[in-house]
């Protein structure tokens, strides 16, 4: 069965895609560390102005070891989106086995203080996607 090229989640007009690849340059299969990169793409389609304050992964390994990562931002940033704004980063992943999932949330605040918790729904992270 192949998985899903991408994850494609809307949770009140916050737009949350992901994709990820297999990084074989920084992987060293020998000592069991598979390196993935991801990339994720945000778009408010909201009618607020929001601003991304803090992150949640869910990480599994083909093992079925789980991980969570709470951070604030992404990548150093909080980044701030009008209505129809849009922002993109891409970060990476290693895993000790060839496979996994990522998901989580990420939790935005609106200019009036509300609080909008935005899925990112699972993605796959495998080395041999494509074969």
């Amino acid at each position: 069965m192949p998985s899903p090229e991408l994850s494609d989640t809307s949770t009140q007009g916050i737009r949350v895609g992901a994709t990820a690849y297999y990084l074989p340059d920084e992987s060293s299969p020998d000592d069991h560390r598979y390196v993935f990169g991801y990339r994720i793409v945000i778009v408010n389609e909201s009618p607020r102005t929001v601003t991304l304050r803090n992150r949640h992964w869910i990480i599994i390994d083909g093992t079925g070891t789980t991980e969570e990562v709470r951070g604030e931002g992404v990548i150093g940033q909080q980044p701030r989106l009008a209505p129809g704004e849009g922002f993109k980063y891409t970060s990476f992943c290693p895993l000790r086995t060839e496979w996994g999932t990522m998901e989580g949330e990420y939790q935005f605040e609106t200019d009036t203080g509300e609080f909008i918790d935005a899925k990112i729904g699972r993605f796959y992270l495998a080395k041999n996607k494509r074969e």
